[in-house]
């Protein structure tokens, strides 16, 4: 018999979290329009390592949230941290438009970070609590769409609020202009909006019924399991989560998962999860500026180019979602880092000789595309499969906070690599990334695709 659930009301609390991953996909990549203005504005376009540094700094902050998000979603619930994230995106937002000074600026950055780390790891675990079994898939992989959303959504208000900056433009007059001056503080303002929408709707979301049961407020978790499924779905949903969380240690210790039988599965992790960022795809939405001028293209051009990469992103992760399930997991991870380590020996060819205009465009796109419709989605279904049941929070907070600081390394060396290096030298250390990657991943990933939880551990010799 079909079971029939209140999609209304499923949809609704599922959209509010995933708000979350729409503001941690803004936040994440508004800088990279603001950083031909702001920079002029500090005054720091010669000096990389600042550069460096203030594109970077969120991370620290993504970083510290998604450690903290183990604890206060353990101890206060899942609604309560998205509730503060949504209040550190607000006030992120704010007062980085508002300074006139870089270490506030590199504050308030460090703030919205927090809400990133707090989202990236709150918003899915919300949705998952929520969602029926049957509908898990499709409802948790919202909030992977909304990021992606959130992301074009910068690039487009980036796009509009700037005013046309003429070819020949000197740092000076940019830096005497709107833009320089006032526009890119509506770039940051603009995320006021969403975070004060997300801010007062997270109010409204009821409490994760698992978190609920777990402690100890079983009367308000059948509530909620009542508005999701019916009395018969919150009675066996009630058992089933009771049944779980008895056979659950109440702390798993960290050392475990260093034991000779879980070290392999461990680093396997936590490779996937640096590798995603070392892939080097993400210094194209938070350095447009260089790499587009570097190819010839103006930061007028640059401005609509990047809004481009924004629509093919959210293009190929919706193609993503299709087919994650059909081609299988190990298939697309192997897929994307061949197609990047080609994608990229050619982009830094182009460099060298310096070939520019459409061509570097249309490399960047297909770099965007390729990452999109692999390793960017894949590499979480991939880590949220391949952990034991009793370990999975530990492990993938583990993996997270890997994930944050690669992001770090890579974010804040590439300006730094570009000078050393140029744009040929490092897109081709890139490409080196991305072969040795393939190789890892042909022979330490298995096949996950349509298997469960407790056949994926067999697979790797957990059990």
């Amino acid at each position: 018999m079909k079971k029939i659930y209140n999609k209304n009301f499923i949809l609704g609390i599922t959209l509010v979290s995933a708000m979350g991953g729409l503001l941690f996909g803004y936040d994440w990549v508004v800088i990279g329009g603001a950083k031909p203005f702001y920079e002029r504005f500090f005054e720091i376009t010669n000096s990389t390592g600042l550069q460096g540094w203030v594109m970077s700094s969120a991370l620290i902050g993504c970083l510290i949230g998604a450690i903290l998000s183990g604890l206060i979603s353990d101890k206060y619930g899942r609604k309560q941290p998205l509730i503060l994230a949504a209040f550190l995106f607000t006030l992120s937002a704010i007062g980085t438009g508002a300074v006139d000074s870089l270490i506030p600026f590199v504050l308030y950055r460090l703030i919205g970070g927090v809400g990133i780390g707090l989202a990236s790891a709150i918003s899915p675990m919300y949705i998952a609590e929520i969602s029926p079994s049957e509908i898990r898939g499709r409802l948790v992989s919202v909030n992977q769409l909304t990021i992606v959303i959130g992301i074009l959504a910068a690039q487009i208000v980036n796009y509009f609020i700037a005013e046309e900056v003429p070819k020949m433009a000197t740092n000076e007059f940019i830096q005497s202009s709107w833009n320089g001056q006032i526009g890119w503080r509506y770039m940051f303002w603009a995320e006021t909006i969403p975070a004060l929408l997300f801010f007062v709707l997270a109010f409204f979301i009821p409490e994760s019924p698992r978190y609920l049961i777990k402690a100890g407020n079983t009367d308000r978790a059948i509530k909620t399991l009542s508005r999701i499924g019916g009395e018969k779905y919150a009675a066996t949903e009630e058992l089933n989560i009771h049944s779980t969380i008895s056979k659950e240690n109440k702390r798993v210790n960290w050392s475990e998962l260093f034991t000779k039988k879980l070290r392999p599965l461990i680093i396997l992790g936590i490779v996937l999860a640096a590798f995603q960022q070392w892939c080097g795809i993400n210094v194209i939405f938070n350095y447009a500026e260089e790499i587009f001028t570097s190819a010839g293209y103006s930061v007028g051009d640059m401005m609509f180019n990047i809004v481009i990469t924004g629509i093919v992103n959210l293009l190929f992760t919706l193609i993503a979602m299709q087919t994650v399930d059909k081609l299988g997991r190990r298939k697309l991870m192997l897929i994307g880092s061949a197609s990047l380590a080609l994608i990229y020996t050619i982009l830094g060819t182009c460099y060298f000789l310096q070939v520019k205009g459409l061509m570097v465009l249309i490399l960047v796109v297909l770099a965007i595309a390729a990452y999109a419709m692999t390793l960017a989605p894949i590499t979480w279904v991939l880590l949220s499969e391949i952990f034991p049941n009793r370990i999975r929070g530990a492990a993938m907070s583990l993996a997270t906070t890997v994930l944050w600081i690669a992001c770090f390394a890579l974010t804040y060396s590439f300006p730094i690599l570009n000078e050393h290096l140029n744009a040929s030298g490092t897109f081709w250390l890139y490409a080196l990334i991305c072969i040795s990657g393939f190789f890892f991943i042909f022979k330490k990933v298995v096949e996950t695709k349509g298997k469960s939880l407790e056949e994926i551990e067999n697979q790797y010799h957990i059990s």
